[in-house]
């Protein structure tokens, strides 16, 4: 049994909060972090975040289900705040005696957090500025996430780096802090630690896990990239409320550009609502990230990754990649002295 005494001792109060061995979320990817992802990071003493994205509360009734029938540690549900029935399902994570529920995809609407905290969940947020995050925090959050501009999928304009030096010495005393974007190897898990972190998240070094079910073709395409071809994409009108997206580039990219143009002529000829707009690019990215992950169509889906997509060479299971991650981190802490 390998022990990391070091590392341990500086995730403790993300330990103590999430209820697992390691304070290693896995970040929530549509598609990607369903039952078999989830309960294989949960198993290797990790926290799985199942991605509700646009599913059903039926759906994710079905998805919370057959993860806990997979593994009997803790693990946690992502809810998009915009999702038309928000209300349910956290009605659904409570059901099921859900231990955290993570925000994310804009404030959380009146009444959500504390519909969660009734269910007997903790809260987990992600801020962009120091200000909200702080707003956030007071107002129900129990932990926060920081996520740079080098992350895969949706993303903010900062870099961890500068995010991580913005919130951690104001915010790391007196509140949980994770650290999420562009985080692949253990070395930068000690960093962020070291400056106050409780815990980490990862998405895009678990993506291309053994036990991940996307495409054999969706994994091929990341262990070919390095960081460069991981790209933001490019915001066509100011007025569309579009989140930029990062990932592969490829025709789909192309594509989603092209989208943009549509929706936008429409707000202009047929007077769309700016919230329906928006509702329909996280379609269009709902069924092009499921042309990718599970189609296999790498040439026109989405293939949402992190810049650290460079350091994902090879399939390996889940335990293997938080074995490594757990003894890079120790060896990198233990050197310091």
């Amino acid at each position: 049994m390998t022990t990391y005494s070091k590392t341990h001792a500086l995730m403790q109060r993300g330990i103590d909060f999430l209820g697992c061995e390691h304070a290693v979320l896995c970040g929530a990817m549509s598609w990607v972090s369903e039952r078999g992802l989830v309960s294989a990071i949960s198993n290797a003493g990790g926290f799985g975040v199942i991605a509700c994205g646009a599913m059903t509360p039926e759906l994710l009734d079905t998805e919370i289900t057959e993860t806990r029938a997979r593994t009997d540690k803790p693990f946690g549900v992502n809810l998009i705040t915009m999702h038309p029935q928000l209300m349910d399902l956290i009605g659904v994570c409570a059901k099921h005696g859900v231990s955290h529920v993570v925000l994310a995809g804009g404030i959380p609407p009146k009444g959500s957090v504390e519909k969660i905290k009734e269910g007997g969940a903790k809260v987990i947020v992600f801020a962009p500025t120091l200000a909200l995050a702080k707003k956030l925090l007071r107002s129900g959050g129990d932990a926060l996430v920081i996520e740079g501009m080098e992350a895969g999928g949706h993303i903010g304009p900062v870099s961890t780096s500068v995010l991580a030096q913005e919130f951690l010495p104001v915010l790391a005393e007196d509140h949980l802090v994770f650290v999420a974007g562009g985080i692949g190897r253990g070395e930068a898990i000690a960093g962020y630690l070291e400056m106050g972190a409780v815990g980490v998240q990862l998405g895009t070094r678990f993506a291309c896990a053994t036990e991940s079910i996307a495409h054999e073709n969706f994994k091929k395409a990341f262990f070919r990239a390095n960081a460069r071809d991981a790209v933001a994409s490019v915001q066509v009108d100011p007025r569309l409320p579009v989140i930029p997206v990062r990932a592969l580039k490829n025709k789909g990219t192309e594509e989603f550009t092209a989208k943009q143009r549509e929706v936008a002529g429409l707000v202009d000829t047929d007077g769309l609502a700016m919230m329906e707009a928006q509702l329909q690019i996280e379609h269009y990215w709902a069924g092009a990230l499921r042309r990718a992950v599970v189609d296999g169509d790498v040439e026109n889906g989405s293939l949402m990754a992190g810049q650290s997509v460079g350091m994902v060479k090879a399939e390996e299971p889940v335990a293997d990649i938080m074995a490594e991650l757990m003894n890079q981190c120790e060896t990198a802490l233990g050197a310091r002295g």
